[in-house]
């Protein structure tokens, strides 16, 4: 089992920034690739961004590309999404997600084996 808790989620005005934090306990978490997921009002989840377990690949969802980054520090169990020029539609609850395949996360998150309990990011106009 991996426990997954999301934290950095806030209120924060247009063109401001946030960086959220996933922390991972249980399994060893090097061995996990890992993703950012979202989930607005009335909308279905939606893929956001995803790192291979050592960090040699990433991938973005078009609409973040530019303006988020995700990273992650395998000795603090931790993987990071830096938030820049934030815009209403961003708005909505962030979950991270774990799972062996850097594939599954980023093309099929139905698969995916592990996932976080969310963290609400509002960002007003």
């Amino acid at each position: 089992q991996v426990q997954l808790v999301e934290s950095g989620g806030g209120l924060v005005q247009a063109g401001g920034s946030l960086r959220l934090s996933c922390a991972a306990s249980g399994r060893t978490f090097s061995n996990y690739a890992m993703g950012w997921f979202r989930q607005a009002p009335g909308k279905e989840r939606e893929f956001v961004a995803a790192i291979s377990w050592r960090s040699s690949s990433t991938y973005y969802a078009d609409s973040v590309k530019g303006r988020f980054t995700i990273s992650r520090d395998n000795a603090q169990n931790t993987v990071y999404l830096q938030m820049n020029s934030l815009k209403p539609e961003d708005t909505a609850v962030y979950y991270c997600a774990a799972q062996k395949s850097f594939t599954v996360v980023r093309n099929t998150p139905s698969l995916i084996d592990y996932w976080g309990q969310g963290t609400q990011v509002t960002v007003s106009s």
